[in-house]
């Protein structure tokens, strides 16, 4: 018999209260009638006063990081994959991730708002598959020290700070040198990330099992430069060419860090995956054509 999961941790989508009016008195109701503990971050207190009764408000627990994580069976994410990847960037154990999309397009969280209960209830009770998806470290090295560590799930994006104008960047896998690049920047993606960022720069779909990160640069200056593909256990370095530019490294579109004159930027795969809970109903092909019209 699996392991029934009683400590559920919701997550919220960011300033965000009128879609969550109906859903969130609802979910609390019905994990409370099956004897869960649902546990929000601290600093939804505020927020779920608005949204909840007092009596449904004093049932659920608050609690802040790290212990938000590392004490819940289960994690709810409500909201877009924005959402869903701002956690997985802090999230530190393996904890099962239910993801409901409550945003637009709704690509990487499994389960629709209108039908996951059903799904919902099996998994509460232990029975799901889990998903596992690597996460991805970008790290900026000045001065033989590492400034700037930070986890990303879909992409890290190098770019001009200011004007549009174009910039060349030096990219090396493992020290064997790639290319030269010059143009408006550089992605480098996870291949859960294949269809974010980079496929609006023209780089491939990659199915999230193939073990890959894919380099693609943003309006390249010249015939020559294509999107790679390459294994995930490379270890890409990256450094602006003179004359320098005021460039920034974006994490997840979520977090930007200056690069500055001379920093090295290093980006590898982690040991550490995020564990999702699968929909069965849903497969990867099946989301493409819905989602992005893929085939049509």
């Amino acid at each position: 018999m699996a392991k029934a999961l009683k400590n559920i941790v919701v997550i919220l989508k960011p300033q965000n209260t009128d879609e969550l009016i109906n859903l969130i008195p609802n979910l609390c109701r019905w994990l409370k009638k099956r004897e869960r503990k649902v546990v929000f971050h601290i600093k939804e207190k505020e927020r779920l006063q608005k949204i909840l009764s007092p009596k449904s408000l004093k049932e659920c627990h608050f609690s802040e990081p790290p212990t938000l994580y590392s004490q819940a069976d289960l994690i709810i994410t409500l909201g877009g994959d924005g959402t869903l990847i701002g956690l997985c960037r802090k999230l530190k154990s393996s904890t099962p991730v239910f993801g409901i999309n409550r945003g637009n397009l709704g690509f990487i969280t499994e389960f629709g708002q209108s039908d996951f209960y059903d799904n919902l209830q099996d998994v509460i009770n232990g029975k799901f598959k889990i998903e596992k998806k690597s996460l991805f470290t970008a790290e900026i090295h000045r001065s033989n020290k590492v400034t700037h560590k930070e986890s990303f799930f879909n992409d890290a994006v190098i770019t001009k700070n200011d004007i549009a104008r174009m910039f060349s960047l030096s990219v090396y896998s493992d020290d064997d040198h790639v290319y030269d690049v010059s143009g408006d920047g550089l992605i480098i993606s996870s291949p859960i990330g294949s269809t974010a960022y980079s496929l609006a720069a023209g780089g491939p779909i990659v199915n999230p099992n193939v073990k890959a990160m894919i380099l693609t640069p943003i309006s390249a200056h010249g015939l020559s430069h294509r999107p790679l593909v390459l294994e995930d256990s490379s270890i890409i370095k990256i450094k602006a060419i003179p004359p320098f530019e005021s460039v920034i490294l974006t994490i997840d579109g979520q977090k930007a860090i200056e690069i500055k004159k001379n920093d090295l930027v290093v980006i590898k795969k982690q040991r550490k995956s995020i564990h999702f809970i699968k929909n069965n109903n849903r497969s990867y092909y099946r989301t493409l054509k819905e989602k992005f019209g893929h085939g049509k």
